[in-house]
């Protein structure tokens, strides 16, 4: 069936980001109570916009404990008051995602793949938006196999692509496919470039990141319980996606992108990459060069956010 087309144009964009945050569903506003299930809030037992309202910042991450640490680590780069060890969990009544406050910067677990996360951005949207936050920033946190990259590379995106390379998601809605542009903000991305200018020892590029449905078959690993290619045609995929500038492959950019720019969202991916995809499959690195990796994204993210507050030296 020929899939639906939405897009925002860029006036659009403008006039979403110039008030609060917007959602695109007219029913919520006949509805007494929004229960955000997930997080365990609601707009009946929760004062959001006293919560929340002064959010300028939103991290997500797939780890809880990934975004617990970035909590801690803002919350020390911000040099706020009080002890980062003794972060509450907003969200301690669910097992589902973990949340942090920490003063203008909010941070989010969000899972693995485009379901999870998917299911966290819808409530984390309405949250924004009945807490009256303005003008606010997305970032996705996370780490990723390079293509063509060295370990180690944090890559951030320009577009968001599917399977194909188009920079595009597909949702089923009543048994339609709508599909959505996954173009990110080009001056979030061009800042946070200009700010990895500024760091030692985060080698940084701007390049597509291709989102998949899954970490083995859909990314041409060889090395998962099911595997009907061979080296010679993962190779030539990977090829072709690097042909088409793709730098990294993840599970999840694609469903952000697209859902912020329908919202009006000014967002940007930020992924380190564990491993060059053309040298193998398996995450080899030792334990602390990974966990240094990682904290790649979370450093530039970092004195992004302290420039944007007049904050950094």
């Amino acid at each position: 069936m020929a899939p639906i087309l939405l897009n925002c144009t860029g006036g659009e964009h403008q006039e979403y980001i110039k008030q609060h945050v917007q959602v695109k569903n007219p029913y919520l506003d006949t509805m007494e109570e929004d229960i955000l299930y997930h997080f365990s809030l609601s707009t009946k037992t929760h004062n959001l916009p006293e919560m929340f309202g002064d959010i300028k910042f939103v991290c997500v991450g797939g780890s809880a404990n990934r975004m617990k640490s970035f909590a801690q680590f803002i919350h020390q780069e911000l040099n706020l008051p009080g002890n980062p060890e003794e972060l509450r969990d907003i969200c301690e009544g669910t097992d589902r995602y973990c949340m942090y406050k920490v003063g203008p910067v909010l941070s989010i677990s969000h899972g693995m793949g485009v379901p999870s996360i998917s299911i966290m951005l819808h409530e984390l949207i309405k949250l924004l938006h009945h807490a009256q936050c303005r003008d606010v920033v997305l970032f996705r946190l996370g780490t990723s196999g390079g293509v063509g990259l060295a370990p180690g590379t944090v890559v951030i995106t320009e577009k968001a692509v599917d399977y194909s390379f188009r920079p595009q998601f597909e949702q089923v809605v009543l048994g339609k496919v709508i599909t959505r542009s996954t173009e990110l903000d080009e001056g979030v991305a061009s800042e946070l470039l200009q700010c990895s200018s500024e760091l030692q020892n985060i080698p940084t590029v701007i390049g597509n990141t291709m989102c998949t449905h899954d970490f083995y078959e859909g990314q041409g690993r060889l090395d998962g319980a099911l595997c009907s290619f061979s080296h010679e045609e993962k190779l030539e995929y990977l090829r072709k996606a690097y042909d088409a500038g793709v730098r990294n492959i993840e599970m999840e950019s694609t469903v952000f992108a697209a859902m912020c720019r329908v919202c009006g969202l000014k967002a940007a991916v930020v992924c380190v990459a564990l491993l060059n995809r053309f040298e193998g499959d398996q995450i080899t690195s030792p334990h602390d060069v990974l966990v240094e990796y990682q904290q790649r994204p979370q450093v530039l993210v970092s004195h992004f956010i302290k420039k944007r507050l007049g904050l950094a030296a």
